[in-house]
């Protein structure tokens, strides 16, 4: 028959100690060190729509220049959004404000849709495939992160 023996040598007594640094960094803060050097296309905006963080390769295909450059705008006023008609005309306001990115921190559930950009005045349109999930700091969402694809047809 097995014999198991188990011996405790004294009481754990947890030891008083100072929060680490990590503890104070909230969820979003995280997120956006990961975007800023990811190597794919993405970007985290604020609950007000402000772009946080974004990857180099997200800012150069949506042709945003350099992703400090980009930091603190809001991406509706940044992207040249425009519409999937033959004229591609620019997306107005109420459509604007349904993409992936915003429409994730409104509805506080995952987004996905395409949204067709203009990325350069030199540049052909370009439609990318967006998912979005909102980011919550606590019990609130705090903004949206969104990873990017272009679409190739």
């Amino acid at each position: 028959m097995a014999h198991v023996e188990l011996s405790l040598s004294g009481a754990f007594v947890p030891q008083a100690r100072t929060p680490a640094e990590a503890e104070f960094i909230t969820g979003i803060e995280r997120w956006a060190g990961t975007v800023a050097v990811a190597d794919e296309p993405c970007l985290i905006l604020d609950a007000g729509g402000a772009i946080l963080a974004i990857s180099p390769s997200c800012s150069e295909l949506l042709g945003l220049g350099k992703p400090a450059e980009a930091l603190g705008k809001r991406l509706t006023a940044t992207l040249q959004l425009i519409d999937f008609t033959a004229g591609a005309g620019p997306l107005e306001e109420p459509e604007a404000e349904l993409i992936p990115p915003l429409l994730a921190v409104r509805t506080e559930r995952l987004a996905r849709g395409l949204m067709r950009v203009v990325p350069d005045a030199g540049r052909a349109p370009l439609t990318v495939d967006a998912i979005s999930t909102p980011l919550l700091a606590g019990d609130r969402v705090a903004g949206s992160m969104t990873f990017l694809s272009p679409v190739h047809y």
